[in-house]
Parts: C-alpha cells; sequence; structure tokens
C-alpha cells in the first residue's frame, strides 16, 4: 500500500469512526422529536436507529436526575432536547444538522414561538469533534446566508444556537416520549422553512 493509499485509507476510518448519538435543542422537544423521526425519516428511510426525549445540560455539573417541572422553571440549566442514534452517521450527520436548522428557529435566543426560557435554548450536543466541526460548519453556513440576505424565514439575522459536547442524558417520563404521535392534534409550534443552502 501506497502512502497516499495509507492516507486515503486513515481518511475513510475517521469519517466511518464518527459517534452515533447527538442531542438536538430545538424548543419543545415533543415537536422536535415528530420532524425527527417522522418528517427527517420520510427524506432519509432507515436512518434513526433510535430517538429519545429529555434533558441535557451544558454544565457537566448540573443538578443530576432535574424533574420535568424544575426544568420549566430555568434553575436547573437543562435544555429539552432529543437525543438520537444515527445508523449511518457519516452519511446522515449533516443532512439532519441542516434539517434541524429548517424545523426551528435558530434566531431567537432561548426561545421558540411562545415558549421561552433557558431550556427552549437552541443547542446542539455533539459527541465528538467530527461532528462538533460539521456542526459549526452549517451553523456557519447559514449565517453567511442570513447576511447576505439569501434566507428571510427567519426572526433575525443572527444564529444563536449554541454548539458544545454532550453532557449526561436524562429521560423525559414515558408520557412524554412519542407524545405528538399519541396526540396528534397536541401543541407544536415547529414547521419547516424551505430555503436553499446555495
Amino acid at each position: 500500500m501506497t502512502s497516499t493509499e495509507k492516507d486515503s485509507s486513515s481518511k475513510v476510518c475517521d469519517t466511518n469512526s464518527m459517534s452515533s448519538t447527538l442531542a438536538l435543542g430545538a424548543g419543545c422537544y415533543w415537536g422536535t422529536e415528530k420532524y425527527i423521526k417522522k418528517d427527517f425519516q420520510k427524506k432519509f428511510p432507515g436512518s434513526i436507529k433510535s430517538a429519545t426525549v429529555g434533558f441535557m445540560s451544558p454544565d457537566k455539573n448540573a443538578p443530576k436526575n432535574p424533574s420535568y417541572r424544575a426544568v420549566c422553571s430555568g434553575s436547573t440549566g437543562h435544555v429539552e432536547v432529543l437525543f438520537v442514534e444515527l445508523n449511518q452517521p457519516e452519511k446522515h450527520f449533516e443532512p439532519l444538522i441542516r434539517f434541524f436548522f429548517a424545523f426551528h428557529d435558530p434566531t431567537t435566543m432561548n426561545r421558540q414561538g411562545n415558549d421561552s426560557g433557558t431550556q427552549y435554548a437552541s443547542y446542539i450536543f455533539t459527541s465528538d469533534e467530527h461532528q462538533q466541526q460539521i456542526a459549526n460548519k452549517v451553523k456557519d453556513e447559514l449565517q453567511q446566508l442570513l447576511v447576505a440576505k439569501k434566507v428571510k424565514c427567519f426572526s433575525s439575522k443572527t444564529v444563536t444556537t449554541k454548539i458544545g459536547p454532550s453532557n449526561e442524558f436524562y429521560l423525559a417520563h414515558e408520557e412524554h416520549q412519542e407524545y405528538l404521535a399519541k396526540n396528534p392534534s397536541g401543541y407544536c409550534n415547529h414547521y419547516i422553512r424551505k430555503f436553499s443552502w446555495a
């Protein structure tokens, strides 16, 4: 094997070793779950191995096992998230991040529609450096489109989404898992914004 082939082989291995898990905060986790488990998988069948709603904090020293009520009070610092495991992260991680930016408003700090508070932050919790690089790249692309006025479907011109390492995930109680599948007319303020990334 030549040195070039070795380098090429290493790159393939690096790509394939991307972590399969991440957590996404995009406002109320009911809508985040619905749009990723149902709508994203319509575009990419079989892409999601598992997805569950719960809480994650950017602070690794945040209170353990927070209750839903405590998270909603804003006192714990946790974000409502969907914890996702991908079947093929090297194939679907970037499309998922682009989809994430389309179904919520990443320009409203700690708010989605009528839902306001730190628990509704736009947040990408990554599991490795490769994920973080891709998430930052996509965020930067969207920011450039906003500055150039090529995208006008968001509330402001600054992407406020935060990107950081994953911390401990706390599962929400069963009643909130697949909430909108169980309650089709339930509250959801998410919707798809159609725009070109070009």
